[in-house]
């Protein structure tokens, strides 16, 4: 290579480079705009019309009229519209709660798990709901495995509510009787005793064990 020629090198490398970091930084201004653009123009937009969508199907969810929940009255759209027409929005993750519990009020279970599993999110009280209503749909369903597994994850989802805990706990331990595994059902129900002492089933806990103990 030739002195010119290395003295050009250094030149042409510092050049590539300086393309790079702009490309790179065109790059991330333009995702930074597209998200922005996304978010602002489609996506905020969406969500105020899927909550002014879920309004009516609210109130019908708090007057147990599931087929109106699901379907809509004629004028005002229902939560399977929701979930197919404003899909990944936070009003159609709700729809999926207000859908599963409607399935399982009109003793349609298994569309009830389906979209209670598909379900979630951060309010845990609810979350905890949502996987013991799973529980009682596989119960109608006679899956006591399965209903225990879901009883259990219920129960422990949200061990600050004494309420709700204690409740899917002692169904769990209620369904594992049921199976014959007595020992799995005490241990339940002597954890409802240490930790819920003071709700409802925890007053009464203390017979359960005690049957469970002096069966042969």
């Amino acid at each position: 290579m030739s002195e010119l020629q290395e003295e050009q090198a250094p030149v042409a490398i510092k050049k590539i480079n300086q393309k790079q970091i702009i490309y790179l930084f065109a790059a991330i201004i333009i995702a930074v705009v597209g998200y922005f653009g996304y978010t602002e123009v489609y996506q905020k937009p969406l969500e105020a019309k899927a909550a002014d969508a879920m309004y009516v199907a609210e109130k019908y969810f708090a007057n147990d009229s599931s087929e109106l929940v699901l379907n809509g009255d004629g004028t005002s759209k229902g939560v399977l519209y929701i979930i197919k027409e404003f899909s990944g929005t936070k009003a159609a993750n709700l729809a999926k709660y207000y859908a599963g519990m409607s399935y399982y009020r009109l003793k349609d279970y298994n569309k009830a798990i389906d979209y209670l599993k598909d379900f979630s999110t951060n309010a845990k009280q609810v979350q905890a709901v949502a996987y013991g209503s799973i529980g009682d749909a596989y119960s109608e369903l006679k899956k006591n495995e399965e209903a225990i597994e879901y009883y259990k994850k219920a129960g422990t989802h949200f061990p600050e509510d004494e309420a709700i805990s204690s409740e899917y706990l002692f169904r769990a331990a209620s369904f594992l009787e049921l199976n014959g595994k007595n020992d799995a059902a005490i241990e339940i129900y002597k954890q409802i005793k240490q930790n819920y002492p003071k709700s409802e089933k925890g007053f009464s806990i203390d017979k359960y064990i005690n049957r469970l103990q002096v069966q042969p």
